[in-house]
């Protein structure tokens, strides 16, 4: 077995990453995960989170996603992420973005309550509280983002 594999991550705004790795650890929404070299084939659904990425030596790169989807097999992963920046570049006003968008979905989806199932707003909220929790995580106050557009 190879003690690395490829790494790609792609966002609709640019190509963020593509480079050999010994891991990725993925924020998934039915519970977060580590793939690594010859790992099973499976494609998983991302929530916001810190997708972590950890080199051939030992060292590791952060990468935050709005949410998206992993394909995982044994030769690498692949990230389609819907929104993704390198920790580095999430400054206060990147992420009340992030947030301003998210509110917008759970309100839109909240407003439908009366046509849409329970399932749906409970996952719309979760989401929105998800985006909260990853801009904590990383030190960034979700309630700078609580205005109106």
């Amino acid at each position: 077995m190879a003690d690395t594999m490829q790494f790609d991550l792609v966002s609709p705004e640019r190509n963020l990453v593509s480079v050999p790795v010994r891991e990725v650890r993925l924020p998934g929404t039915d519970g977060d995960m580590t793939a690594m070299p010859g790992h099973a084939a499976t494609i998983v659904t991302l929530r916001p989170g810190l997708v972590t990425v950890v080199d051939g030596a030992g060292n590791a790169t952060e990468f935050a996603v709005t949410g998206g989807f992993a394909e995982i097999n044994g030769d690498g992963v692949t990230l389609l992420a819907e929104r993704g920046h390198p920790r580095a570049e999430m400054t206060q006003e990147v992420y009340n973005d992030m947030m301003r968008a998210a509110r917008r979905q759970q309100q839109a989806v909240v407003a439908k309550a009366g046509t849409v199932g329970d399932e749906i707003v409970a996952a719309a909220t979760k989401l929105l509280g998800d985006m909260e929790a990853l801009g904590t995580h990383i030190g960034l106050d979700p309630n700078q983002a609580n205005f109106p557009d």
